[in-house]
């Protein structure tokens, strides 16, 4: 297969973000990877683009590599996409997909720009790998990068799927009221499709005796105030599965009023993110795709838990279809174990939720436990070594004429690193 990496970086093969793909390139000597190089080389394209086009034409993969910039991608790719674009050139049928490094500060707009522009041009588009830019220097980082591309290449047909794993089970959390035909039929088709056994659990049939109340109670004891049971039997019944997936129809821009009690009532686990791991899915009646609210709550539910988001199924096209790609993806996830880097979603909202457990530490004593046994606690000011050289870098490129002696050499410094893994891969 031919993966063509379109560098979108200004710094070229100096490029941070161009070191996972050449670890890729590594990783998966079965592939074919070659490169060009928009983001530094923009100018010459724009003057005869013939070259970039006939690449394109030959790659059965094209992979978007590039930092993010200010929200989105940097000038130089954006302006290759309006090359693409101006050229006429048919790429139908075409499959894209993107790697990404940034500090995830809106990583998702820059990955929405390149999703939606390849799907004006007809093509395919795959989730990408958003890391952070020191991913890759470690084991954790390149685990992830490689089953990422595990995942792209399964999707593309070109891994086989993971043999079966006895033991795991599914759970299905849904809202059925009598006469609720066309959401109960989408159900009944994952459970058929899907190679794993179903619980399936009725929340309208669940005898709560209220929503949250904002008590508090369980914060210190980790028990809810109610005497319905539902802390234990979420615990129990629920979380306890190898995934979950979720069945609702839309009411009101939302998976109803039902579902949001059940969500504010899973605060008796506070802000513990006691399903990380545990991929997720939903199967959704009604327009789904003109819910733009929804789409992002679901996402962000996912990215700030920790969970791989399976999927989407819905009975706006071709439900059956939908529900069977959605039902593999699943049992992939399940079986493989499959977690990709959490973006800005579950990045920043992770973020705020660290600090206010640390500053309630005192009330939230589960919260703070289980955030401190998780690494959760990764403040700034615990990576001494790092600030303290940006003040030594900060002060020589303050300094004119060590900065002139520098030359290259600082982005060289900056590479290093990157240059040392890739040679340890071999």
């Amino acid at each position: 297969m031919n993966v063509l990496v379109i560098v979108g970086s200004p710094k070229g093969k100096n490029s941070v973000t161009l070191h996972t793909c050449l670890y890729l390139e590594k990783q998966f000597p079965g592939l074919r990877f070659s490169y060009i190089w928009p983001g530094q080389r923009i100018k010459a394209l724009e003057k005869d683009f013939s070259p970039a086009l006939q690449a394109v034409r030959e790659a059965d993969l094209l992979l978007f590599c590039y930092p993010v910039y200010t929200f989105l991608v940097p000038y130089q790719l954006h302006r290759f996409l309006e090359l693409i674009k101006a050229s006429g050139e048919d790429l139908s049928g075409k499959v894209a997909t993107q790697v990404t490094t940034s500090k995830h500060f809106y990583d998702i707009t820059a990955h929405a720009f390149i999703r939606d522009n390849c799907r004006d041009l007809g093509m395919r588009v795959l989730d990408g790998l958003s890391a952070d830019m020191d991913d890759i220097l470690k084991e954790s980082g390149r685990k992830q990068a490689k089953d990422w591309m595990e995942y792209v290449l399964w999707q593309l047909g070109e891994r086989p799927a993971p043999q079966k794993t006895d033991g795991r089970k599914a759970v299905i959390v849904t809202d059925l009221e009598p006469g609720d035909g066309r959401l109960k039929a989408m159900i009944d088709r994952f459970v058929s499709v899907f190679p794993y056994p179903c619980d399936i659990v009725n929340i309208r049939e669940y005898p709560f005796q209220g929503g949250c109340l904002s008590c508090f109670n369980c914060a210190a004891t980790g028990k809810c105030v109610y005497k319905d049971g539902f802390d234990e039997f979420l615990r129990g019944n629920i979380h306890r599965h190898d995934a979950i997936l979720y069945a609702f129809r839309i009411q009101d821009h939302s998976m109803g009023s039902r579902f949001k009690m059940y969500d504010d009532r899973q605060f008796c686990n506070g802000h513990r993110t006691v399903t990380m791991g545990t991929p997720f899915g939903y199967l959704v009646e009604g327009a789904y795709s003109r819910e733009e609210n929804l789409r992002l709550l679901l996402e962000a539910r996912a990215q700030v838990g920790g969970n791989f988001l399976a999927g989407v199924a819905t009975d706006e096209g071709d439900m059956d279809a939908d529900i069977d790609r959605l039902a593999a993806t699943l049992s992939y996830a399940m079986e493989t174990r499959y977690t990709p880097p959490q973006n800005f979603l579950g990045v920043g909202g992770m973020k705020i939720f660290r600090d206010l457990i640390y500053m309630m530490r005192g009330l939230m004593r589960a919260d703070h436990k289980f955030f401190k046994s998780h690494g959760q606690y990764d403040f700034p000011q615990k990576q001494w070594k790092t600030s303290w050289l940006m003040y030594l870098v900060g002060g020589m490129m303050r300094n004119k004429k060590l900065k002139a002696k520098m030359g290259d050499k600082f982005t060289e410094g900056m590479i290093a690193p990157y240059k040392k893994m890739l040679s340890s891969s071999d």
